[in-house]
């Protein structure tokens, strides 16, 4: 154990020397030493601008492209959105219970269906119109009814609105159209 602790050391120790030879071959020791002390020339800061200071934008020359350049400038100013004149009820909303719900059978759904088609190809080509099953989803919960695209472009305003839908009884009832949601 003696032995081999003894060459260990020797070979470490010609090892050292061998690598201080190849440095001063490589003049590492006086690269070194030139690091550590600061050279003459510094090389110039780059200047910046205060912080805090803003300077004035400049919002005339708005580069704009061609595909929108007749159409006005967009205002992000924040405005607060005006509600269209239908008062919100007072009463909050309780989710019910969901086990209690009504569904329609297929029989029933077929027969509204059928009906509806009826009373649309009993309406005057004046009276767009179009016949849309409901859910469930649309007359408890979200309150929302998804429209064709294509009709609402076609044959409703293009900004939101109060609209009046009336079914075949006659009966009428308010509801807000969203534009841009294509649905009321």
């Amino acid at each position: 154990m003696v032995v081999s602790k003894v060459t260990y050391e020797e070979s470490r120790r010609k090892r050292l020397e061998e690598n201080k030879k190849r440095m001063e071959e490589l003049n590492l020791n006086r690269l070194s030493q030139s690091l550590l002390t600061p050279s003459p020339k510094s090389s110039p800061a780059k200047k910046g601008k205060p912080r805090g200071i803003r300077q004035p934008v400049d919002l005339s020359a708005v580069r704009r492209s061609s595909r929108v350049a007749e159409k006005p400038a967009r205002n992000y100013k924040e405005v607060p959105i005006e509600p269209l004149g239908r008062p919100r009820r007072s009463i909050s909303y309780k989710r019910k219970d969901l086990l209690n719900r009504v569904y329609a059978s297929d029989e029933a759904r077929t027969y509204a269906i059928d009906r509806a088609e009826d009373v649309q190809s009993g309406l005057e080509s004046d009276f767009p119109s179009f016949v849309k099953p409901m859910l469930q989803s649309h007359v408890t919960g979200g309150f929302w009814l998804g429209l064709p695209v294509q009709f609402c472009k076609t044959h409703l305003p293009d900004h939101d609105e109060i609209i009046t839908l009336v079914d075949e009884d006659g009966n009428e009832s308010p509801t807000k159209y969203l534009a841009d949601k294509t649905g009321t």
